[in-house]
């Protein structure tokens, strides 16, 4: 038995799946992580993306930040790919309770997934911060009106900025769902950024899988390991499953 057949026997057998995600799920989909080569932490700019996805930079230089924001963070272009298909498959078919993910595209709910615990929030929403007014992401990144809202404040897009707290509730639910999980896939992550690849520590379950391309620092504490395209895996995931239950 191969390592996707293991793994879909273990998605059939289990009563609790949840899948843990971070940005190798939508760079199949076009979109830059942040930290491999090319990612965005290791372009040039006139400020480190760590000090322009900051809070306080956000405040003092929110120009700056905009213009940061519109060129690199623009997920409008794109859409979601076969991992997040599949996963919102796995949910609507019972294979899968819930997705927690790192990313801030907002892929998983455009696939049709409806238990998403956004862990660092969502570009698709933004929101007057003297007001309260909703915005969305067509609004901010294609009609390029900037981050002033029409009653003067400022736009804040909801995501979480370093200097930020994650969202209690959120992280609370995540918590939650990864220690009553008997299965935990964790997918497109070099487990590298906490507090969120600490998420890990609360799984008490029967089996945790990683699948990445790289290796990363969780390798030799999980079940599974499949160092291959996250796409690819989940494609073969859903046909094994398919295919067993036509059986």
């Amino acid at each position: 038995m191969n390592s996707i057949d293991t793994l879909t026997s273990w998605i059939k057998e289990s009563k609790k799946t949840v899948f843990f995600g971070g940005a190798g799920v939508s760079t199949e989909s076009g979109l830059k992580d942040f930290r491999s080569e090319d990612g965005l932490y290791n372009q040039v700019y006139d400020y480190p993306p760590e000090e322009i996805l900051s809070h306080d930079f956000f405040m003092r230089h929110t120009d700056e930040f905009l213009k940061f924001y519109l060129n690199k963070l623009d997920v409008t272009g794109f859409s979601p790919n076969i991992t997040h298909k599949v996963l919102a498959w796995m949910e609507e078919n019972h294979y899968l309770s819930s997705v927690i993910t790192q990313n801030i595209d907002g892929f998983h709910q455009d696939a049709g997934s409806k238990k998403v615990l956004e862990l660092h929030g969502s570009v698709k929403r933004n929101y007057c911060m003297k007001c309260g007014k909703f915005y969305d992401d067509v609004y901010i990144f294609q009609k390029n009106k900037g981050f002033q809202c029409s009653c003067g404040g400022t736009i804040k897009p909801d995501v979480v900025l370093y200097q930020e707290p994650l969202d209690d509730a959120i992280v609370r639910e995540a918590i939650s769902e990864i220690s009553h999980a008997d299965l935990l896939i964790v997918g497109g992550t070099s487990l590298n950024v906490y507090p969120a690849a600490g998420f890990l520590h609360f799984f008490q379950g029967q089996h945790i899988v990683l699948i990445n391309k790289g290796e990363t620092p969780y390798d030799n504490s999980c079940d599974l390991v499949i160092h291959d395209s996250i796409g690819k895996v989940f494609e073969q995931i859903q046909k094994n499953l398919i295919k067993e239950k036509d059986v």
